[in-house]
This record gives C-alpha cells, structure tokens and sequence, in this order.
C-alpha cells in the first residue's frame, strides 16, 4: 500500500488558527539540503526526551531511535494541534509542520523502514496547500486536501513539487503502527 486517506474528523479551520499564531517561531531549514531546492522548514512539535532542551535541529531531526518521546514547549500554544495528536489512540513519536515555500521542490528520496511493513506510520494532514502543489510516491500522485489525514508509505520513492507561490503546510507524524492504528488505514478508504 503506496498510501491512504484515513477518515477521520480534522478541525481545520481551528489547526489554520493556530498556524497563524507562530509568526515569531523557530522554523528551521531542513537538514537534508541534498535533498530539496528552494526552501523547505520545519517546526518540531515533539522529540525525544533527551532533546527536549536541545537545539531545534535535534528536535527535529533526531527521530530514528529512541522509545521515549515528549511534546515541546510550544505545542502548549497549539490547542488544536495539542488536541489531535492526543486523539490518535497509537503511540506518537515525533510529530512536526513542515512547511514547503512556494517555487520550492522536494527532490525523489526514501525515508527508510518508515511504513507499515516496519510497524511504523507517517501521517500527513496538509494544513495549508494550493493546487499546484503535488505530491508523487512511485510516479502516483497522491490526491492530498486541506483537512485530511492520509497514511503515506515514505518508504517508497516519493518526491514533492509547489509550483504555486504559497507555502504547503502539512503536519507530519510519525507513530506506530498498532491496532487501532492498522484499523484505520486498512479498514476503510481510498487506496492507490
């Protein structure tokens, strides 16, 4: 499975009220600058506890090993991304905003053992978007919208390019893949 919407209720305009609120954040350039030209950022939301206190760019990017997982000081200013991640009934590991600016494109790359197969999801609910934004896994067009959760097998080759000239916004977690969580994805949806 290359991907998957989820159906589940997700309080958009209230997560866009809280986007709005971090004008004076910390966003920081992705790591992987091989990987993407343009400019693409990111907003950790949770880490490791052993990062909690750490520079944001091991907040944000130390997110392979390690069992125990805190949310940042600054998800206490996000009442609405506070309160769907605590909805999810699986454990959550990193959960971030990534925000890809307008002209800027995410080359094809793997986030290795990042799927199901690996008993691990990425989530992605795009908060912000436009419609020349695409999102490609294996040359599939995932038919991502404002307001919806999807299931995304980053395992596999995929690459992103926003060809409009406003910022795609997604809020991106990482969690396991337990139960209720494989009931979600494998029950229900639309699957490519």
């Amino acid at each position: 499975m290359l991907f998957t919407r989820l159906e589940t209720q997700v309080p958009l305009d209230d997560l866009k009220k809280d986007v709005q609120t971090l004008t004076d954040a910390n966003w920081i350039p992705h790591v992987n600058q091989r990987d993407y030209c343009g400019s693409w950022d990111v907003l950790p939301l949770r880490s490791l506890a052993e990062h909690k206190d750490a520079h944001p760019i091991l907040q944000g990017f130390a997110i392979q090993c390690g069992e125990d997982w805190v949310d940042l000081p600054i998800l206490e200013r996000l009442p609405s991304l506070k309160g769907l991640l605590n909805r999810l009934q699986c454990p959550i590991k990193s959960a971030r905003l990534m925000r890809l600016h307008g002209g800027s494109e995410i080359k094809p790359h793997r986030d290795h053992g990042l799927s199901l197969a690996f008993g691990e999801a990425r989530l992605h609910i795009p908060i912000e978007s436009n419609e020349r934004l695409e999102f490609w896994i294996n040359d599939q067009q995932v038919p991502m919208q404002e307001g919806e959760m999807w299931y995304l097998n980053v395992d596999q080759t995929h690459h992103v390019i926003n060809r409009g000239s406003q910022s795609r916004i997604n809020l991106v977690i990482d969690c396991v893949a337990n139960d209720w969580l494989l009931q979600k994805i494998q029950g229900h949806l639309q699957e490519a």
